[in-house]
């Protein structure tokens, strides 16, 4: 009996060597898939369409920049086609499985992704606000000033990742009604919601920087040839969309 026994053991790790596990997102999620998490966000199950909740809301910021061109993905904790659609973008960006549907293998690259403070690890709430230190004076709260650059920073990451992960320059991002009177902004500028994001030239270019935007979700671009945007690229969040950059052919 024990000589069989050894044969059995012997046999089942024979196979254990052979065995390569799935790639895809099998779910559920269990506490050993999310030791890698951070202090940031944790999720618990595996989402898929037809899932709504927070946790999808939190999954939909991650991959906002994946909408596809001249899309913006909706951030309402409805799990669609559009979000769908947008998890398996970022699954094909990482060489992930790409099925749509997050679970292990997607959250795991999200946690890789983000600080402990939800920023995506390329980006910081310091860089998006040069004017004060606590997001206020604008034209909303605060905390939706903050929750609005977030997006925005997220959105940023995948363009990152897009143009070969080369680094992305922010010039600025949030203003306070003083702040963007002593600039001379404009009155209605996305600044004052904290979505709006100036982009230096670095080594991609201002031309570069505002054609790829569209991928990403922006619904506002604006680079040079456009008043005033000859020295950056704008990027933001609006109601409606409007890309000007006449020099870039947009």
């Amino acid at each position: 009996m024990k000589a069989f026994l050894a044969v059995l053991t012997g046999l089942a790790a024979a196979l254990a060597v052979f065995v390569v596990p799935a790639s895809a997102d099998p779910g559920p999620v269990t506490p050993a898939d999310v030791e890698a998490a951070d202090g940031c966000y944790t999720w618990n199950r595996t989402l898929s369409e037809g899932a709504s909740g927070e946790d999808v809301r939190q999954l939909q910021i991650r991959v906002a920049g994946y909408p596809g061109y001249g899309g913006v993905l909706g951030l309402d904790g409805a799990f669609g086609p559009a979000t769908k659609a947008a998890v398996t973008r970022f699954q094909q960006a990482y060489g992930l499985a790409a099925d749509g549907v997050a679970g292990p293998a997607t959250f795991g690259k999200i946690y890789e992704l983000q600080d402990d403070d939800c920023t995506p690890v390329n980006f910081t709430y310091a860089e998006l606000n040069r004017c004060n230190g606590d997001w206020s004076g604008g034209n909303v709260s605060a905390g939706q000033a903050r929750a609005n650059a977030l997006v925005s920073m997220w959105k940023l990451q995948a363009m990152r990742h897009a143009m070969g992960d080369r680094p992305i320059t922010v010039n600025g991002g949030f203003r306070s009604v003083a702040c963007n009177n002593a600039v001379g902004g404009a009155p209605a500028s996305r600044h004052l919601y904290g979505d709006a994001v100036d982009l230096g030239a670095g080594s991609q270019g201002f031309c570069a920087l505002a054609q790829q935007a569209r991928n990403h979700g922006f619904a506002e671009i604006l680079g040079p040839g456009y008043p005033g945007h000859d020295d950056h690229t704008h990027v933001a969040a609006r109601s409606g969309q409007f890309w000007s950059a006449p020099s870039c052919g947009m």
